[in-house]
Parts: C-alpha cells; sequence; structure tokens
C-alpha cells in the first residue's frame, strides 16, 4: 500500500529575505538566483526535493515567488504580486520567511496579511521559517521574536533556521512534511526543477549581472537566450542582456567591455556546473525601450 505524500509549497515573503538562497539550500541545486538586491526573482520558479524510496516517498515541490511588492512601479512588479497571489490559493502549504535580525517589518505585515483566512476548525498551512539566525549576535532575541510570531498567526510551526549556513533545514523539511497530502510523485526522484536549462542559464546570467554591478544595475534588466547549439560534450550559447535606458549600457559593458565580460566569465563556470560540460558563452547588450511596463513585450520574454 502506498504511503507517498506530495504537495506543492509556496516560499513567500517581503524581498530580500532569502527566499531563493533558502529554496536552493532544501533543495540541494542551483535552482533560483540569488543576490542582495530586491527583485531578483520574478518568475515562480519551482524545486523538487523528492526523500525515500516508493511507496513511501515524500516529494516537496517548492514555489519560490517574487518579493511582494508595496509600490507598484511598473506591469512587471504588478504581474509579480499577482504571481504571490495566485501562489497562496494554488498550494498545499506555505512557508513565510522573515528575517531573525530585522523580526516583523510592515512589509512582512503586509505579506502576512496576504495569507488564507482559517477558522477553528481550518488548520493552518502556513510555517515560519525564521531566517538569517547565523547573523544573530545574541540567541537570546530569538525567543521574543518566535513568541510575538506565535501571536500574529496560528502557524502550524515556528522553525528558525539558516539558509545560508544550511542549519536546521531538516527541522522546517518535517514541519512542511505534516502538511503534504497523500498523494503520488509528479516528478522523478533525479529531477530538481521544471524550468529548462536554457531559462537556468538566462538566470544564471541575470545574477552575475545582479551581483557584479549591485547598486549600479538598474533593474530594467532581462537576458535572452539568441542561440542554443550544443553536443554531447559542448555547448555554445549566445545571449543578449536587455535593458530599457540607452544610459545603461556603459554600466553594464564596463570600461573596454570589462564587466560584461567578467559577467559571462562567472555566468559560463555556472552553467558549465549545471550542465557537466564544457560552455562557450557569449554575451551581448541591447536597449529596448519601457519592457517592463508593456504587456506585449514582458509576454515576449516569457513574464505572463
Amino acid at each position: 500500500m502506498s504511503t507517498a505524500h506530495t504537495g506543492l509549497v509556496a516560499i513567500v515573503g517581503r524581498p530580500n529575505v532569502g527566499k531563493s538562497t533558502l529554496l536552493n539550500a532544501l533543495v540541494g541545486e542551483h535552482v533560483s538566483i540569488t543576490s542582495r538586491k530586491p527583485q531578483t526573482t520574478r518568475d515562480r520558479v519551482l524545486g523538487v526535493l523528492t526523500q525515500g524510496e516508493a511507496p513511501s516517498t515524500r516529494q516537496f515541490i517548492f514555489v519560490d515567488t517574487p518579493g511582494f511588492q508595496r509600490q507598484h512601479k511598473s506591469l512587471l512588479t504588478r504581474r509579480m504580486n499577482e504571481s504571490v497571489r495566485r501562489a497562496l490559493g494554488e498550494v498545499d502549504a506555505i512557508v513565510l520567511v522573515i528575517e531573525a535580525v530585522r523580526g516583523w517589518t510592515s512589509q512582512d505585515e503586509a505579506v502576512l496579511a496576504l495569507l488564507p483566512k482559517i477558522d477553528e476548525a481550518t488548520q493552518s498551512r502556513v510555517v515560519l521559517a525564521v531566517n538569517k539566525t547565523d547573523e544573530l549576535t545574541e540567541r537570546d532575541k530569538l525567543l521574543p521574536l518566535l513568541a510575538l510570531s506565535a501571536q500574529k498567526h496560528p502557524f502550524a510551526a515556528l522553525v528558525p533556521v539558516s539558509a545560508e549556513r544550511g542549519r536546521q533545514l531538516d527541522d522546517l523539511l518535517q514541519a512542511v512534511a505534516k502538511l503534504l497530502p497523500e498523494a503520488e510523485p509528479l516528478f522523478a526522484a533525479e529531477q530538481f526543477t521544471d524550468r529548462p536549462v536554457r531559462f537556468l542559464a538566462s538566470e544564471l546570467i541575470r545574477e552575475k549581472a545582479f551581483r557584479l554591478l549591485g547598486d549600479e544595475l538598474p533593474y530594467g534588466i532581462a537576458v535572452i537566450i539568441e542561440r542554443w547549439t550544443e553536443t554531447e560534450a559542448r555547448v555554445e550559447i549566445i545571449a543578449t542582456i536587455l535593458l530599457e535606458r540607452e544610459s545603461h549600457k556603459g554600466i553594464v559593458i564596463g570600461a573596454g567591455g570589462a564587466k560584461l565580460r567578467e559577467i559571462g566569465r562567472l555566468a559560463r563556470l555556472d552553467i558549465a556546473k549545471l550542465l557537466d560540460k564544457a560552455v562557450h558563452l557569449e554575451t551581448h547588450v541591447r536597449v529596448r525601450r519601457g519592457w517592463s511596463d508593456d504587456a506585449g513585450q514582458l509576454a515576449s520574454l516569457g513574464y505572463e
């Protein structure tokens, strides 16, 4: 008799709280891009973790959502917020992430307000993950935060974690596992995402741009894979970094093309690791004005 459990689990929280880092740590693969810059994640990225063997498997299908934006500056950010709302209504369990040091902020409260309403007859489907505990200088400060959190919502569990250090992730998984319904796995045991490798490659390029350029980098940036030629031993990729303003080109390209070359070099290393084969990567820069506020252009870039 099968005792398999499978469920969709949304990871939600304000921007830059560590959702993507947590997803990658739980799955054990580089599924979602990370940086210190808010709004790094734009798509709903699925990460899959399968534990155990048939017939007693547990399959966690994590949905990494964009950080919820309180100020809608463009059609893109409105689409991102809609993605968060949809995810909350479609999943079996929710992991709400806040920071240990900052505690509850007004942005966290805004995400909390989006959680499904429950009554005495309905069990909460939400686990609170208090992330970045490695940044706490005094562990005693954690207990008051957990007590305050318990008053804000009847969470199914409150779990302090450090996604960066990999601390107490098993405790988090155990808490989420209790919320998974009985169901057969939807993905093969070795599969860790539903995203094609071209998407992952484009996201790795965008991640390197965010990390290398930091606050210099404008939000209006996307990556398009123009050409992908693959053999058993090698893949050749031509990618375009898409910007919204002509003035941004110099920031991304850098003096003598140094910044663009470094973005390409770092991305190539990670893409080669992902594909386990040699990679030749060419990166170019192009301006397409107003793409983040144009429904047609967003659709052509995959931001439905």
